[in-house]
């Protein structure tokens, strides 16, 4: 079968075309620029370009295969339309790859991807052979973000935006938290719940739902679904190779998990103490010049406070210095206040710009200056307007001195500056 994979470098349908491949098929795609997932994807000996503007798209192509932000009247979703080939979305095609299978669909507002690693390393490491895609590149998977198993489990990140997991069959399913997120699509926090419970609706009769029923927003998700709980918070909370409450609270629906799986408490904490995180996961890209430098994919203000928190705990007597990118600016008005209260623990904190990730959702844009005056009063701490990321890296070698933490927080670009400062 031939496949062509529009926008294949995102983190998850880079993860589907190598499943693929591994498959057997044959896999094309496209991406608007290069990057180490599309390096890795031609490695594998998938043919990847970096224009999109139908010319890569062979006219025999058995299905197209298109990313959440490749809109209908993209040009290589037009030509597939002339040429009369079938399309579907990443979650449907990864939805169809699964059917009939065992799935174990790791879903929620933060910690999706951190968990499914979690739950990938338990499962790889007892023996049990997932397939496994996740939103993150794992060492315990050679830097990649997918694995190909033979086993009977394959373990998912599902996405809530546009009600993406609906398109998923689970056997079972761990919730982290249910407090509110994408709403340029939900309507309001009652919309976003219910995309939730229709999810854990989805599981069988004999389905399991694992999640922290302490957590009030889950536990009413969980009891309007009708569906049998395992209680995470039964489970002890275990020292990880990796900081943060979250991070152990996420442990803790692995270890519920593994008790589901009837594998012994034991082997799984042994298996979970040893993890030390993924990439873009309070990531330590390096110590330069006696300042340690970390990449962070927080951007959500309960992401960023946890990320924040974790890393003051790390380094309890050490500047932090944060930087933090804005993911849209639609985002950023909507939980505004929650984002001012948000940056309590770090010293001085730089607001580089705001990453415009879907420009059809930016009706309204933050005031930057603003902003930042307003997150000094709301978190007490030495808030600045950066500019840009260029403006920025230069007030950070102005600034920066041995013995500080270069904490870097956002799902755009601001990874590039994490890279720049680890390698300066």
């Amino acid at each position: 079968m031939k496949l062509y994979c529009s926008g294949i470098g995102g983190i998850g349908l880079s993860a589907y075309a190598s499943l693929q491949k591994a498959a057997g098929h044959d896999v094309y795609g496209s991406d608007r620029c290069g990057s180490p997932l599309t390096l890795d994807l031609k490695g594998q000996g998938i043919h990847v370009v970096t224009v999109q503007d139908g010319s890569g798209l062979p006219d025999d192509t058995d299905l197209l295969v298109y990313s959440e932000a490749i809109p209908e009247d993209a040009q290589e979703r037009k030509k597939a339309t002339a040429l009369h080939i079938p399309q579907r979305s990443y979650p449907q095609a990864l939805g169809d790859t699964l059917r009939g299978k065992k799935t174990i669909a790791v879903c929620g507002t933060h910690g999706k991807s951190s968990t499914t690693a979690m739950a990938a390393r338990l499962l790889v490491e007892t023996g049990m052979d997932p397939t496994v895609v996740v939103g993150t590149k794992m060492k315990e998977l050679d830097g990649r973000n997918w694995r190909k198993g033979n086993g009977e489990y394959s373990i998912i990140e599902a996405c809530e935006y546009r009600r993406s997991f609906l398109n998923y069959d689970p056997t079972i399913i761990l919730l982290t938290n249910c407090d509110g997120d994408h709403f340029d699509y939900f309507k309001s926090k009652e919309d976003y719940a219910g995309a939730f419970v229709e999810f854990l609706r989805k599981l069988p009769e004999e389905g399991i739902v694992t999640t922290h029923m302490g957590d009030p927003e889950c536990r009413d998700v969980v009891i309007q679904a009708g569906r049998a709980v395992k209680d995470a918070d039964t489970c002890p909370l275990i020292t990880l190779n990796t900081p943060g409450l979250h991070m152990r609270q996420n442990a803790q629906l692995v270890l519920a998990l593994a008790s589901v799986l009837n594998i012994p408490l034991e082997e799984a904490t042994k298996s979970l103490s040893g993890f030390s995180g993924t990439w873009r996961r309070m990531e330590v890209k390096g110590e330069i010049g006696g300042v340690a430098v970390i990449d962070d994919y927080a951007h959500h203000p309960k992401e960023v406070a946890a990320t924040v928190s974790a890393i003051r705990g790390a380094y309890p007597s050490r500047r932090i210095v944060a930087v933090f990118q804005p993911h849209t600016h639609d985002r950023t008005l909507k939980m505004y206040k929650d984002f001012t209260k948000a940056f309590t623990g770090t010293d001085i904190l730089i607001i580089p710009d705001i990453y415009v990730a879907r420009a059809d959702i930016e009706h309204n844009h933050v005031d930057v200056g603003r902003f930042v005056k307003d997150i000094a009063k709301g978190s007490n701490v030495d808030a600045r307007n950066g500019i840009s990321l260029e403006e920025t890296e230069h007030t950070l070698k102005a600034i920066l001195r041995g013995g500080d933490v270069l904490l870097c927080m956002g799902a755009g670009t601001i990874t590039s500056l994490a890279s720049r400062m680890a390698e300066r």
